[in-house]
């Protein structure tokens, strides 16, 4: 909103009569600034002006090679044939091949061009307006804007009936716009890359843009011969010179009757344009975009709720498996198993011990031979005990006599 003034005034030239003359500010003028639309449709109307370009339908095929096939531990690869050259021999075709065609090789029938939506042509034409009568945006893009009397910048018609550069340049300096058309006179380059071949040698910044609001003025010849000033009629404005490179915040210098057919060209929020058939200007989402302000305004802290202090959580859900206290409040016994099964384990692992260190002990002479005699004597009823010799069938089959 830092644009929206009530009047602007119309700045006079040295052969204009001493008149203090203002003029309303546009609607189109406080239009909300979206740069996001503004950088879309600025990227897809530079696509229109591409002239479509591809490799030669022949390129990489005019050679009669042929494939020598298998068997002569080569590759397939088509090969040039004859001899006495390097290029005999050499791989063709192919486009891994010096020479041979281009992989999926261009076409002049790619889509070139873009459509884009009329009213977003338009929205992203009126953000760019609205940009220029923004001072910071005009800065910001590199404008030298410190000796202009005001944004927007305004001058009487008499600057269109101007034939001779000399006489424009002297108006550009009467209204304080030359340091930035110098800027670009000075920023004159050579380009870096092939479009130096291609009659785009020179490159160099932007200056103002002249709009003016009559047909065949002479103001045209005039300023087109100053580097980087651009002109444009107010009927065709034309957002790849109010945004160039897809920014906004051009400086523009409007001429009267240019400023004052912004109303009709564009109309307002609540009025239809008389240009376009059933336009109105976008409304913005919000009439003041600080939120921060209104949030903590005296009418809306009135009618919030009050700050919750106490907050009350929901508590967590513990596993009694895992937690002994959760435990304990279900089984108050808990306690107690649990500690006779940990006295159990003790006396377990006490026992065990005591049992590997009974058997790990040494033995001595007298235990040795107590063992001894008593397995021997174990080994004799058993050979007693397996003594079939008492009964018949087993002595027969022995073949023992009685």
């Amino acid at each position: 909103m830092a644009a929206a003034r009530p009047l602007v005034t119309i700045q006079p030239l040295d052969s204009d009569m001493p008149t203090d003359t203002t003029l309303p500010l546009p609607s189109v003028m406080k239009s909300s600034i979206r740069p996001d639309i503004v950088n879309f449709v600025h990227s897809n109307i530079s696509k229109n002006s591409r002239q479509p370009y591809a490799v030669s339908r022949k390129a990489g095929h005019q050679t009669s090679a042929e494939s020598w096939g298998t068997g002569r531990a080569v590759s397939r690869i088509p090969r040039v044939p004859g001899g006495g050259t390097h290029r005999a021999g050499q791989g063709a075709f192919g486009n891994m091949c010096r020479g041979g065609r281009m992989f999926a090789p261009t076409r002049i029938w790619r889509r070139w061009h873009r459509k884009i939506n009329v009213n977003q042509k338009r929205y992203a034409v009126v953000s760019a307006i609205a940009a220029s009568a923004v001072p910071s945006l005009v800065m910001a893009r590199g404008h030298r804007i410190d000796t202009v009397p005001e944004i927007p910048l305004v001058v009487n018609d008499t600057v269109e009936a101007i034939e001779k550069t000399k006489n424009a340049v002297h108006v550009l300096k009467q209204i304080g716009a030359y340091s930035d058309a110098e800027k670009a006179k000075e920023s004159v380059g050579i380009r870096v890359g092939k479009g130096k071949m291609r009659n785009r040698r020179y490159i160099n910044r932007k200056g103002p843009l002249i709009v003016y609001g009559n047909e065949g003025v002479k103001l045209v010849k005039a300023f087109r011969n100053i580097p980087g000033v651009d002109i444009c009629n107010v009927e065709r404005l034309n957002l790849l010179k109010l945004a160039p490179g897809g920014h906004v915040g051009r400086f523009v210098i409007w001429t009267k009757s240019a400023f004052e057919k912004l109303d009709a060209i564009y109309g307002a929020v609540d009025k239809v344009s008389e240009k376009k058939k059933g336009y109105v200007l976008p409304r913005a989402k919000m009439e003041n975009a600080d939120l921060a302000r209104i949030v903590n305004s005296d009418e809306v802290q009135s009618v919030v709720k009050p700050v919750k202090k106490e907050v009350k959580r929901a508590t967590m859900k513990k596993n009694p498996l895992k937690n002994l206290n959760t435990m304990l409040r279900l089984n108050p016994y808990a306690k107690t198993a649990k500690r006779m099964a940990v006295l159990a384990e003790e006396q377990r692992k006490v026992a065990k011990k005591e049992k590997l260190d009974s058997k790990r002990k040494p033995i001595s002479k007298e235990e040795s031979a107590k063992i001894k005699a008593a397995s021997k004597s174990w080994y004799k009823t058993m050979i007693s005990d397996s003594d079939y010799a008492e009964f018949d069938v087993f002595t027969k089959w022995l073949g023992v006599s009685q």
